[in-house]
């Protein structure tokens, strides 16, 4: 007899979303297109367009870097190691001289 679990609801282990959007992100885009409408409407009097284009600069920006699986966008910058294959001949320790 299996004694693993069973999942019966597939929805389980899978995070909340809201309109497809993942709901812990909705607060900080909020935030994030705030400031962007008083930084760039209000503040610096720009046209709608570079408020979108900021908002979005800026929304995007986050969930990249605190999205569920950010890890698929910031591995690429990271180096590869360098291995490389050697042959070494074993000596004892108790052999070695100084």
């Amino acid at each position: 007899m299996d004694n693993k679990p069973r999942k019966v609801n597939q929805s389980l282990d899978q995070q909340p979303k809201l309109f497809g959007l993942p709901s812990e992100q909705i607060i900080p885009w909020a935030v994030i297109a705030g400031v962007s409408y008083y930084l760039f409407k209000i503040l610096l009097k720009l046209s709608w367009i570079w408020v979108i284009v900021a908002a979005g600069w800026g929304i995007s920006t986050f969930w990249i870097l605190t999205g569920s699986k950010a890890w698929r966008f910031l591995s690429k910058f990271q180096k590869t190691p360098n291995w490389i294959r050697v042959v070494v001949c074993y000596r004892s320790i108790k052999n070695v001289k100084h």
